[in-house]
């Protein structure tokens, strides 16, 4: 299975790069993974909503090729860790390609982005920083390819 997360920006709190690379380095013992820190938009006035999509869009998108796109966003599909480690283990099996998951800025993800994803992934109903959600999506990929390889997880 070969993973990818990409995400604009990097991540600024030390705390949290503290916890992403700790579960980046578990992640990286069970599969093949990249994470891609991609363009930020930044020095635009935040009332330049559509300028900003489409400038983090852009560099996220160099990155694609045939990959399974999914997107994360709170307007997304639920899911349950067992339910996603299925899905993961399903896509692995029938794409010859990187599955891909993306997360946006603080603005989120555009519109272009969004209808180019395969699947679109709401980790919770809630609106978390965009910098927190990167925790809780690395954390919810390395639970997944830890039922994939039945491993035991602390609950």
């Amino acid at each position: 299975m070969r993973l990818k997360v990409l995400w604009p920006g990097r991540t600024r709190s030390p705390e949290i790069k503290n916890l992403q690379s700790f579960y980046i380095e578990k992640i990286q013992r069970m599969s093949k993974f990249r994470l891609i820190e991609t363009k930020e938009a930044r020095g635009i006035d935040e009332r330049n909503q559509q300028k900003i999509l489409k400038i983090e869009s852009e560099g996220l998108e160099k990155y694609l090729d045939r990959d399974y796109i999914i997107c994360l966003s709170n307007k997304g599909n639920e899911m349950n860790s067992e339910e996603m480690a299925q899905m993961l283990k399903k896509k692995a099996l029938s794409h010859p390609y990187p599955i891909s998951f993306l997360v946006g800025g603080f603005l989120g993800l555009g519109p272009k982005i969004l209808n180019r994803a395969d699947f679109i992934l709401s980790l919770s109903k809630m609106t978390f920083s965009h910098e927190l959600i990167r925790i809780f999506l690395l954390e919810q990929i390395y639970r997944s390819l830890s039922i994939i390889k039945g491993i035991n997880y602390a609950k």
